[in-house]
């Protein structure tokens, strides 16, 4: 599969603030990537950097394995911050004002109108939108010419339930028919939703990139307790499949691997002469993990 963007050692600083550490990735063909992060871990700096409207101070990006960067920016579509349009002109009217800004995509408004759901409201003025339809338009502006790749920083902000749903569905649909995306977000629920991919950043640290299913992980733990909690914890600090053992609140929580389960356990402690008195199995959800990663 190819690479459509390598970040590699990125590093930004706005005098004593370093927004940037070091931070390196890729991001494969075909993908929906996000950048999740509490606000001001460094996300926007990321994509201003890597749509070249940003200097970094050290490291380097590369587009399409090795294009240069003017010929690049031509294959991206990008929305970084709030939709930009003449409020007394139609959504053609602006979306011309758009290519010619742009010198791409003059006879590409009608397609983009359409997958955009905004063709019956083309000649309707920009002020007559509401919230998810500027959002749409924006998003419309953003395709023409038919771009390789989207860059959209926060596309959900600040709409209500019904704008956030159409903004989703969307980014999935523009994904199916190949486009890769690139978006920012510090909305876990998002990511989780329409995301393949994700990089997580916090304070300017990569604190971990790759697949979704992967990096946000949820790490299921059991609690056990029984009479003699130090022989409890020494016996299940050999058992196989138990990653780690903590002793909170006089319970011991165990991490496990995905294949063992609390009959395994139980089985486990009584072939070892250990009854116990509390067993039970506690979901962690992906949240908690994620606050813990960031440290919120």
């Amino acid at each position: 599969m190819e690479t459509i963007l390598s970040i590699n050692g990125i590093s930004k600083s706005y005098g004593p603030i370093q927004a940037l550490k070091n931070v390196s990735f890729s991001v494969p063909e075909g993908c929906v990537f996000g950048i999740l992060g509490p606000n001001g871990s460094g996300k926007t700096t990321l994509l201003g950097t890597i749509l070249n409207v940003l200097k970094a101070d050290a490291g380097s990006y590369q587009w399409f394995e090795g294009m240069q960067h003017d010929v690049a920016r031509r294959h991206i579509g990008s929305l970084l911050e709030t939709p930009n349009f003449y409020h007394y002109m139609s959504a053609m009217d602006n979306l011309e004002i758009n290519a010619s800004i742009k010198q791409r995509g003059h006879d590409d408004k009608l397609r983009v109108l359409e997958k955009v759901d905004l063709l019956q409201r083309k000649d309707s003025k920009f002020q007559t939108y509401s919230l998810g339809m500027k959002q749409r338009l924006a998003i419309g502006a953003a395709l023409l010419g038919q771009p390789k790749v989207l860059v959209f920083d926060e596309p959900t902000n600040g709409l209500d339930p019904a704008g956030i749903a159409e903004i989703r569905e969307m980014i999935r649909m523009l994904n199916k028919e190949g486009i890769t995306i690139i978006m920012a977000s510090h909305l876990l629920d998002e990511v989780e939703k329409v995301c393949t991919h994700v990089a997580i950043l916090k304070k300017g640290d990569l604190l971990l990139s790759g697949p979704v299913e992967e990096v946000l992980q949820s790490e299921d733990q059991v609690e056990v307790k029984a009479a003699d909690m130090p022989a409890l914890q020494n016996v299940l600090n050999n058992m196989p499949g138990i990653i780690k053992t903590n002793l909170v609140n006089n319970v011991l929580l165990l991490s496990c691997n995905e294949t063992l389960t609390t009959q395994n356990i139980n089985e486990y402690c009584a072939a070892k002469g250990i009854i116990l008195s509390h067993l039970l199995l506690r979901k962690k959800s992906l949240e908690t993990k994620f606050m813990e990663l960031t440290n919120n």
